[in-house]
């Protein structure tokens, strides 16, 4: 009895995850960092299956990771809740939608690429993924100050400047940060180690 209701649990698991991503993949628009937060809103916010810190954890394996920010999240989501299925579940629910449209637009690429009305849809999609990608920053920057701890704070601020004044590419503004951070686990493993 307890073999399926595991079983009921996991199928249920397993679709939640699939429709779940299908229908945020179906319905963004702007890219990964979009979909992210979509994401977070739906696996922790509404159902409650990571918690907050572990989400912003796995966004960041995600933009570190090669490959588009949206699978990659996918993926480990797919991934903590629901195994090897669960993350093959998550990776087709969020592939199959651009998939599909893609392959619809390439098919009529030169209808699209000259209609007015179609142009003036995508200028005013620019604006609603403008504002999405601002709530994402918004809420991400939260986490950081609400940390209070100054070497956050401070590695926010500063690769904020090297990107958008210095024009430093985010590759080495991401090893950057890998090696602070890892430098700073070392210090506090240290002073755990010789506090005890």
């Amino acid at each position: 009895m307890q073999t399926k209701n595991a079983g009921v649990s996991r199928g249920k698991t397993l679709w939640t995850l699939f429709s779940s991503m299908l229908y945020i993949s179906t319905f963004t628009f702007g890219g990964g960092l979009v979909i992210v937060s979509l994401m977070k809103k739906k696996f922790v916010n509404e159902l409650g299956w990571i918690p907050e810190n572990e989400m912003l954890d796995l966004t960041a394996i995600a933009q570190t990771a090669p490959g588009p920010i949206a699978v990659n999240a996918a993926v480990l989501v797919g991934w903590r809740m629901g195994g090897f299925l669960g993350m093959l579940a998550a990776a087709l629910g969020t592939v199959l939608p651009p998939m599909l449209v893609l392959l619809g637009l390439s098919a009529c690429y030169e209808l699209f690429s000259k209609n007015r009305y179609v142009a003036l849809m995508l200028k005013g999609m620019q604006a609603g993924v403008a504002a999405v990608i601002l709530d994402v920053v918004w809420g991400l920057s939260e986490k950081v100050i609400g940390s209070r701890s100054p070497l956050r704070i401070g590695l926010m601020i500063a690769a904020f400047i090297a990107a958008y004044f210095l024009k430093v590419n985010v590759i080495w503004l991401l090893l950057a940060a890998v090696a602070v951070g890892a430098v700073s686990a070392l210090i506090t493993q240290r002073r755990n180690t010789h506090a005890d």
